[in-house]
């Protein structure tokens, strides 16, 4: 197997600009033995040896199969989708694997919500509900349809929108709510179903994080009007760049199709100048992307059965760490799709040692992490939007004045203070690197006074 060495770089970054030191660097899976715990005198971060000496599993994994299926669409000279088969087979394929009636694919997770919201003729005056722990395309496609963006607060021991708060924050202008599965759990579908069928409110879930997690052993993303899934490089399945919307809905089937096709359908093809729908982009799927994302469905399956049991053996050894709170997934969520290990960090445990600091030491250790998301509900450019010209003229000042005070998420901001991500790839490997995972920590808070100081 091979390994490349980038990553998109808000994984491999923290929301405080502290990097990631070597969270994807093609090693061995295996590390080398640490010195035991208890004759380790100091911290990495001060001189003392490391508790893992060796790297992670590097990532994406690859091997002849995909280097055939790029040569394949290469060979046949047939690149664009509406020329060769590969993104058709990839469709049927995923809603197969995932049990959706109708599979659009797309260029990207961004493309897959853009064309959801469109196929949805959701746009200028409407309001659109999302959570403020997501990564910025959650919101940029509600900016780029001159919707209005209303987060609703997170749930602090989920990492997931706080479903209960969702209600409160409907209006007679609200047109959708975008649960993001964040980090590979699942949102609170049932409550936030229950909410949109009273109104009525149309679901897209932001599934770009969750492959393969389920919610009342359904897969995220096929219980709602929609369910948008990115295969960027960092997640789970992975062709580069790429996205897909599933439905069980035909009719919008319809329409995100034609939105994402310049407002031509699947039966036209060639130079035949035939439109539907109204407004429409070009977001699609090449087939150099639809065959690397065939191959890659070969091994998603076992690599997520793999993360499975990782990401439960590290929750066991965690709970057991005062100050360590890994995230907890609500009842309904009956597969985890582990695209992040997430715990919130409580100084109070560790002599008072700042989250930041604690990051570093944890790196000196050998143990790649990262401090997650900023709030997104506070950055300067969503007030500079709806400052702008185009937002004047669609909504009274009243309601963009007052929309900060409105969109405030204090315990967002709270968990984007204590926050620590692990990567996907470290669940990829050996029981022992859980472990050292748990070791660096119990090593850190033992010497937690000293690296304060």
């Amino acid at each position: 197997m091979k390994s490349e060495l980038t990553r998109r770089s808000f994984l491999a970054r923290s929301a405080s600009g502290l990097g990631f030191a070597a969270a994807l660097q093609p090693v061995a899976t295996r590390a080398q033995t640490p010195a035991p715990l208890a004759s380790v005198a100091r911290p990495a971060l001060l001189g003392g040896p490391p508790v893992r000496q060796g790297g992670f599993p590097g990532w994406p994994v690859f091997d002849e199969h995909e280097s055939a299926a790029l040569d394949g669409v290469l060979q046949s000279g047939r690149w664009f989708r509406g020329s060769g088969p590969r993104v058709d087979e990839f469709e049927k394929a995923f809603a197969e694997l995932m049990g959706a009636r109708h599979c659009i694919a797309t260029a990207n997770g961004t493309s897959a919500l853009l064309a959801s919201l469109g196929g949805m003729e959701i746009g200028p005056g409407d309001e659109v509900i999302l959570p403020p722990y997501t990564f910025v395309a959650t919101l940029n496609v509600i900016l780029d349809h001159y919707a209005l963006p209303v987060f609703v607060d997170s749930d602090l021991e989920t990492f997931q929108i706080d479903a209960q708060k969702v209600e409160a924050a409907l209006t007679d202008r609200t047109a959708a709510i975008i649960p993001v599965h964040l980090g590979g759990g699942a949102a609170d579908l049932d409550t936030i179903l229950e909410v949109a069928r009273q109104r009525p409110v149309r679901v897209i879930e932001d599934a770009c994080q969750s492959h393969l997690a389920e919610w009342r052993n359904r897969r995220v993303g096929t219980v709602g009007d929609t369910g948008c899934f990115s295969f960027q490089a960092s997640k789970n399945l992975n062709c580069g760049e790429g996205g897909a919307i599933l439905t069980n809905d035909p009719e919008l089937a319809v329409r995100c199709y034609a939105f994402h096709n310049n407002g031509r359908g699947r039966e036209v093809q060639g130079y035949d100048f035939r439109y539907t729908g109204g407004r429409a982009a070009n977001l699609r799927l090449t087939e150099f992307q639809g065959a690397l994302l065939l191959a890659q469905m070969r091994r998603i399956e076992a690599q997520a059965r793999n993360r499975d049991e990782n990401g439960a053996f590290l929750n066991r050894l965690l709970e057991d760490i005062p100050g360590i709170h890994p995230a907890r997934m609500y009842d309904g969520c009956t597969r985890n799709a582990w695209h992040l290990y997430m715990f919130r960090y409580d100084a109070d445990h560790f002599a008072g040692l700042s989250r930041d600091r604690f990051i570093e030491a944890l790196r000196a250790e050998g143990i790649p992490c990262s401090a997650g998301y900023s709030p997104l509900n506070r950055e300067a450019f969503i007030r500079a939007t709806l400052e702008s010209r185009g937002y004047r003229r669609i909504y009274p000042a009243r309601l963009i004045e007052e929309w900060a005070e409105r969109n405030a998420c204090p315990q967002n901001d709270t968990l984007c203070r204590t926050a620590v991500w692990l990567t996907q790839n470290m669940l990829l490997g050996e029981r022992g690197d859980m472990d050292q995972i748990a070791d660096a920590i119990r090593k850190i808070r033992k010497h937690a006074a000293l690296l304060k100081a």
